[in-house]
């Protein structure tokens, strides 16, 4: 009876992905494709650079352009592998997914690595790296984005008044045309979750596995959740590590930054505060808060060498992503309560939230492309200039620090394609293999995120929640608690009997 209603499941989720008969078809013979594909070689020297010491191999995949065409036009897409060295220990594949979207994945193998991924992680898979479709090296999308234009960021600038959105959005407006323009061989309308989801199980037939495991953080977790209802019994071992809530960022995903950045500031508010002789950016907590207003609202009014009030709601934003980054955020303060000329710091216009690139990028015009693509094509978003306008002033009064930002108007309001199919349904009908790890205080992705999945989830999941602020827990982390009991799942398959607390280690 379980085994019929699985099939009955999977079925009725085909007909709600608005899936063709063929493509359902094709999609369930895809287990039969064991066979490895797969030619392994030399990455290309900027990867090898990266990723220096550690050595990955390259190679290329194709997949389908649109899957309701599976033998139409194909795209190739770039992956990566850091072979297990242990054959006797060997599990399977471990794919990666470092967030955004539009993450560049290719070198995540080695970050990990140098973040300290267990050598029992090592020995259990093959773990692999990828350029997803429209991203670096598996056929980029572009729109023409530049870093001295009006659309430097996928998450829109403070708005400190209606007039301040309705000016917004002529920018997304204007971003949303461009990306139009742009697309001049269709792929960008064939960017979303669920054909990334796709594309994993291309790439797990390609390798010869009957099944694959999975680790993903922040938008990751959307594709993850995504891959493990649509292929629930090809989905092995799960790890879903800042979660967003479910298989795609919509505009209340995007929101809950605001909620996230409420949790996580206290961190560095008390951080600062203990520093005040240093830093003097207050004695307590509520100074320090102050602090961040009064100099707001300051460079609203008159900004210091370029640096406006905005821009320092960004910089902070970006900043509360890790604990090592206080010390940056406090100097910057510094300097600009200060009146000096502030460096600017490139990671406070960082596209996509990528919690495992650590660094800022230059070429910002492939990942805005990505993120506006995936976000716009995955769900609908409201096209009413009003409904931003009413959203912001709720969410600044609610979420004063930077909700004003996070419910301002993006591109998809104005985006030319509407989506093809509706959203990933989470599929709860499944193996109990998706462990959801979630760190009580994240900025971007509060912990409401992991609550509301694995709810979705049902009993196929379980919550470990990690005392500590940040983003990014397991390996990007530093708490124990969550570093062991997600190491013990990926190599034994101990999932927690139930949702547990990691306490602060």
């Amino acid at each position: 009876m379980k085994r019929q209603r699985r099939i009955g499941r999977r079925s009725a989720l085909a007909v709600a992905l608005g899936l063709s008969g063929s493509l359902a078809a094709t999609l369930a013979v895809a287990d039969e494709l064991v066979a490895p594909q797969v030619r392994w070689g030399t990455c290309p020297r900027d990867v090898v650079a990266e990723a220096a010491p550690t050595e990955l191999q390259c190679a290329t995949v194709a997949v389908p352009v649109d899957y309701a065409k599976p033998e139409g036009t194909q795209i190739d897409l770039m992956i990566s592998r850091l072979a297990s060295k242990n054959p006797d220990k060997r599990r399977g594949t471990l794919m990666l997914n470092p967030g955004g979207p539009g993450g560049s994945g290719l070198t995540q193998p080695a970050l990990l690595v140098s973040r300290g991924l267990p050598a029992g992680v090592l020995d259990s898979y093959d773990v692999i790296g990828m350029d997803t479709r429209g991203i670096g090296r598996s056929a980029p999308v572009r729109c023409g984005f530049t870093e001295d234009g009006p659309y430097t960021s996928n998450i829109p600038p403070y708005a400190v008044d209606d007039a301040a959105v309705t000016a917004r959005a002529k920018v997304a407006k204007q971003a949303a045309q461009q990306c139009a323009r742009h697309d001049r061989n269709g792929l960008l309308r064939h960017l979303t979750t669920a054909n990334t989801a796709r594309d994993l199980d291309r790439i797990r037939a390609a390798l010869g596995e009957e099944k694959t495991s999975y680790l993903g953080y922040s938008y990751g977790t959307a594709l993850g959740a995504a891959y493990a209802s649509m292929f629930p019994e090809r989905s092995d071992r799960i790890v879903l590590d800042s979660n967003i809530g479910g298989t795609h960022l919509d505009r209340e995903g995007m929101r809950r930054y605001a909620l996230g950045m409420e949790q996580s500031f206290p961190d560095f508010a008390r951080w600062a505060a203990a520093r005040h002789d240093s830093y003097g950016l207050g004695r307590t907590p509520a100074a320090v808060r102050r602090t961040y207003f009064t100099l707001a609202q300051r460079l609203d009014k008159a900004p210091v060498a370029g640096f406006d009030g905005n821009l320092l709601r960004q910089y902070t934003f970006g900043n509360l992503f890790k604990k090592t980054q206080y010390p940056k955020l406090a100097q910057q303060w510094q300097a600009l309560a200060a009146g000096h000329d502030a460096v600017h710091d490139a990671v406070a216009r960082l596209p996509s939230q990528n919690v495992t690139a650590g660094k800022a990028s230059s070429a910002i015009d492939n990942p805005l492309a990505v993120f506006a693509a995936v976000t716009c094509n995955d769900v609908e978003w409201p096209e009413n200039v009003d409904t931003y306008r009413h959203g912001v002033a709720k969410d600044r009064g609610r979420y004063p620090l930077f909700g004003a930002a996070a419910a301002n108007i993006t591109p998809c309001a104005f985006w030319p394609h509407t989506p093809a199919e509706p959203p990933v349904a989470v599929n709860d009908d499944g193996p109990r293999n998706v462990l959801l790890v979630q760190n009580l205080r994240d900025p971007v992705t509060p912990h409401q995120g992991g609550k509301m999945l694995r709810e979705k989830f049902e009993e196929r999941s379980r919550l470990l929640s990690v005392d500590d602020t940040g983003h990014g827990a397991y390996v990007l982390g530093d708490n124990p608690c969550a570093l062991n009991t997600t190491t013990r799942y990926l190599v034994d398959g101990t999932m927690p009997g139930k949702d547990t607390l990691c306490r602060a280690g």
